[in-house]
């Protein structure tokens, strides 16, 4: 992957400008960017209990499982968002996940520089996306590492600054790739597919996953930036934990921004731009973007599961027809996300542009 080996300009800690009262101009979005607060939007992305899908299958839960299928289902096609709870993964875990994320960015400035990242692999702590000079920045940093395949993983990469760190992170990682794979088959069936369809077209268990930590910290004018711009995420599917008492995602609905509202110990659920050329475009992924806090900060951790890089992904020849002909090429990971990784969040021009042309 042809990425820079540098930034294109010094890299500026937006941790260290918080304080400031100000927000400098290089983080000041265009007007039809800002966020509004008119006319606030009462609703949420569905809540899915997904409790019957780890259940042994009995007659009694079969019921149970087809309509836990069928609300997924219908939270991919009307939203391409939704919340899962119940779902395997323990809370006790989830909060000391975040936890160690929070002692590292709160660590001392010198501590976290060792980490300092580059767009090469932008693995480690970073405060950008995208290597455009003089480019109009979030209001946030953050920390990328990889799961999956194991020959990325490199521990040493890791932060080893946090007692058990590495250890907490890592068990986190693997129960969220097994809760990946149970998602996978549901969206599969819900596709008139296998359930292992769509694991076996991203590489069966050769699959690309890895962490992106965002810290959100407060803002002094937060009207006039955002904590992350809006896009859509490039790979295939993204399960995010939230900070439940600091609200700052929004997802685009109708042309309206909905601010989500998470549930105690849901991970959010989202559809990823290589599931939606998998599918054809049935299942669409959906613009979202982060709103910043003026008196809070705020923690994330989007967990990405992706498929193995040089694999061509195209849509599934079972959902083209005459009527509903191919909508995209063939186009590997690698190439996909590249555009992202130079440009940085550009709303859906990625995926939009990347549909076969047609006379």
């Amino acid at each position: 992957m042809n990425c820079p080996q540098d930034w294109p300009e010094p890299i500026v800690r937006v941790q260290s400008l918080s304080e400031k009262g100000v927000v400098p101009d290089r983080y000041i979005k265009p007007l039809t960017e800002r966020p509004s607060s008119d006319h606030p939007i009462h609703a949420n992305i569905p809540i899915i209990d997904f409790q019957p899908l780890l259940s042994s299958s009995s007659d009694d839960d079969d019921g149970l499982r087809a309509a836990t299928l069928d609300k997924i289902s219908e939270a991919c096609r009307d939203w391409g968002f939704f919340q899962i709870v119940n779902h395997g993964v323990s809370p006790e875990l989830m909060d000391k996940t975040q936890k160690v994320w929070r002692e590292f960015f709160h660590l001392p400035m010198e501590m976290k520089q060792a980490y300092a990242n580059s767009p090469k692999t932008y693995e480690g702590y970073g405060s950008r996306l995208g290597v455009e000079k003089g480019a109009i920045l979030d209001w946030s940093d953050y920390y990328f590492l990889h799961f999956l395949p194991f020959c990325l993983k490199d521990y040493n990469k890791w932060p080893a600054s946090i007692p058990d760190g590495r250890e907490v992170i890592d068990e986190y990682g693997r129960e969220v790739v097994k809760l990946c794979g149970r998602l996978m088959k549901a969206l599969s069936l819900n596709l008139g597919l296998g359930e292992d369809f769509l694991q076996t077209k991203f590489g069966r268990q050769d699959i690309g996953a890895c962490l992106r930590v965002n810290f959100y910290p407060k803002c002094p004018q937060p009207d006039l930036t955002l904590g992350l711009s809006s896009h859509s995420d490039p790979g295939g599917m993204t399960l995010l934990l939230c900070d439940e008492h600091v609200a700052g995602l929004q997802v685009r609905k109708d042309n309206s921004w909905i601010t989500v509202k998470p549930a105690p110990h849901a991970f959010i659920v989202n559809i990823g731009d290589q599931i939606q050329v998998l599918s054809n475009a049935t299942y669409k992924s959906v613009e979202h973007r982060v709103i910043v806090n003026p008196a809070k900060e705020r923690l994330s951790l989007a967990f990405f599961y992706n498929p193995k890089s040089d694999i061509p992904i195209e849509p599934a020849k079972e959902l083209v027809t005459a009527d509903r002909p191919a909508l995209y090429p063939p186009k590997t990971f690698d190439e996909y996300r590249l555009y992202i990784r130079l440009r940085g969040p550009k709303g859906k021009s990625q995926v939009d542009s990347s549909k076969c042309m047609r006379g």
